[in-house]
């Protein structure tokens, strides 16, 4: 992959953008930024996590966003304990304890308060193959 290419914001589809900027203001200790009545984003390092209601944004959605159930948003963070006291505190669900991987990663899987799924790692232990060489 070249180096003048980065992915720079993700979209969450959310039932409502009231609560997903409420769950996630919480997780992240940070309020965020509301850039329009349906689409909430948030910094992550770089990388923007779009909360996007289609309701709320005046766009009818034909039928609502399933996640597979493998398909998480993944977040390096530094305190793995933090951010499980977070999830807890803003109405999350854990689903998982803290655990290393066999590919080398220590993290936890949670729900946010509208049953989308997330993974917290390690930032030390982050494990992306032979793309980081």
């Amino acid at each position: 992959m070249s180096d003048d290419i980065r992915l720079y914001r993700t979209i969450l589809p959310v039932d409502s953008i009231e609560r997903a900027s409420a769950f996630f203001g919480s997780v992240f200790d940070t309020p965020g930024e509301r850039v329009s009545p349906g689409r909430h984003y948030f910094n992550c390092g770089g990388t923007l996590l779009a909360c996007y209601s289609p309701d709320d944004d005046g766009d009818r959605p034909t039928e609502r966003w399933h996640f597979h159930e493998n398909q998480y948003l993944y977040f390096a963070v530094a305190d793995l304990e933090t951010y499980r006291e977070r999830i807890v505190a803003a109405g999350g669900t854990l689903l998982s304890d803290i655990a290393s991987m066999p590919w080398g990663e220590t993290l936890f899987y949670a729900l946010d308060d509208q049953g989308s799924r997330l993974c917290f790692v390690d930032n030390t232990t982050l494990f992306i193959g032979s793309l980081g060489d």
